[in-house]
């Protein structure tokens, strides 16, 4: 029973941790939405989107602890990247730079 306690505690601990990040996203960007995307053995991914079209992403290590984290946060949760949601990220140079370097086979220096 112990184990299950400290198992618990330390998700609850990460939980509380990926609320204060997405929190304190949403409040550096004017407010902020997400989506959680299952990724495997590695966890879930918490993309955010800010109300200025800044973006990031989280990683958490189960899908249940993404889910918390988003949920606890009190942020919008769209089911799917994509429509109206992906069209508010905005990407500036370095991501295009970034992204053509990889479709020509490479980064771009």
């Amino acid at each position: 029973m112990a184990d299950t306690q400290q198992v618990d505690a330390k998700a609850e601990r990460k939980v509380a941790r990926l609320t204060k990040q997405i929190k304190s996203f949403a409040k550096e960007h004017g407010g902020a939405e997400g989506q959680v995307a299952y990724i495997g053995e590695r966890g879930a991914r918490i993309v955010l989107v800010g109300e200025d079209g800044g973006w990031g992403d989280l990683v958490a290590p189960t899908y249940a602890i993404a889910e918390k984290a988003v949920e606890k946060s009190g942020i919008t949760v769209h089911e799917s990247f994509d429509g109206e949601f992906a069209a508010k990220v905005k990407t500036g140079p370095y991501e295009w730079t970034r992204m053509a370097g990889i479709q020509v086979g490479g980064p771009s220096n």
